[in-house]
């Protein structure tokens, strides 16, 4: 089997699933709902900063993480934007696990003799990556 073919029709897979369907059609409720929008881009502009801080190195405060929470709750109650989360989650879980199939093959196509221990490029301490 050609890999870019596959690659193609996993693409189409994706489309067609339900979870691509449901996100796509909860991104349009909410695009149609000027309030939702902008409660939602709210919400993503706080979690990135948050996120920016903490890849800084600068602690993220117990009143900043507080505030995100409830601006989470707020977020949580409106309906639009329940689905939408809720949907981006299960698209999200999808795409991981294809990841892991495909990863799988990497761990069979690079030899870990030749690449070395990953702990010995970061000084016996691994990198811990936020997602």
């Amino acid at each position: 089997m050609n890999p870019y073919d596959a690659a193609h029709n996993l693409a189409k897979a994706l489309r067609e699933s339900s979870e691509f369907k449901e996100m796509k059609d909860a991104q349009a409720a909410v695009k149609a709902d000027p309030s939702a929008k902008e409660m939602l881009l709210d919400f993503r502009k706080e979690q990135f900063n948050m996120h920016k801080q903490q890849l800084s190195g600068v602690e993220v405060s117990q009143e900043q993480k507080d505030r995100l929470e409830k601006l989470y709750e707020v977020v949580n109650m409106n309906t639009l934007l329940k689905n939408l989360l809720t949907a981006e989650y299960k698209v999200s879980v999808l795409l991981e696990d294809i990841q892991k199939i495909i990863n799988e093959a990497n761990k069979e196509i690079y030899d870990q003799e030749l690449i070395g221990n990953i702990e010995d490029y970061f000084g016996g301490q691994e990198q811990e990556y936020e997602q």
